[in-house]
């Protein structure tokens, strides 16, 4: 019969992506990550196999995370602009969990390095775009267009917040999706 886990998955791998988010990729260890859960090394070889495969593990339960938040919000949202403003509002982990920003740029290039990764990336941000689209037209080209073209407005407010630092990265961002909503003229 086989030892129940003291500590579950889910812990470790939450453990592992802090790591990472926080002081960067190279900084995972099977070491570190379990002095902080309270287990061995060896312990977290047996269960993942390696660094790397503890890596991928912890990064593709972001993923589903994140695919999961998205449908959730795509579910229980209006379809309106304001919805996709809420739908993208959704998404911003709270102001108190907010990690670094160079620190997710760093896990980002640890997506787009792992062809798994990215074509997990590249699945979210189609369905992403869809959810969104829906939100700001009613015909289904004009969907994946406007879609694609609001999720990158959107990560380019991200990006002009980051290196700008005002106080509220919320408010920013909203203000510059809406004016990108205005200067489209939608009839919607």
């Amino acid at each position: 019969m086989a030892r129940q886990r003291s500590i579950p998955d889910e812990i470790i791998l939450e453990t592992a992506l802090s790591l990472m988010t926080h002081l960067g990729p190279e900084a995972l260890t099977l070491a570190e990550v379990g002095n902080i859960v309270g287990l061995s090394a060896a312990t977290l070889l047996q269960r993942f196999g390696s660094k790397d495969a503890l890596k991928r593990a912890a990064l593709e339960r972001s993923w589903s995370l994140l695919e999961e938040a998205t449908a959730a919000a795509d579910a229980n949202l209006p379809e309106t602009f304001e919805g996709a403003i809420d739908v993208i509002r959704t998404l911003w982990p709270p102001a108190d969990e907010r990690p670094d920003f160079a620190g997710g740029l760093l896990l980002l290039r640890e997506d787009l390095r792992d062809p798994v990764l990215r074509a997990r990336g590249v699945a979210w941000l189609d369905s992403l775009a869809l959810a969104l689209g829906r939100r700001l037209a009613t015909d289904p080209a004009a969907q994946r267009r406007l879609g694609r073209l609001i999720v990158g407005q959107w990560q380019g407010a991200q990006i002009w917040w980051a290196f700008k630092r005002p106080d509220n990265p919320a408010e920013m961002i909203v203000a510059d999706l809406r004016d990108w909503h205005g200067s489209l003229n939608l009839p919607r």
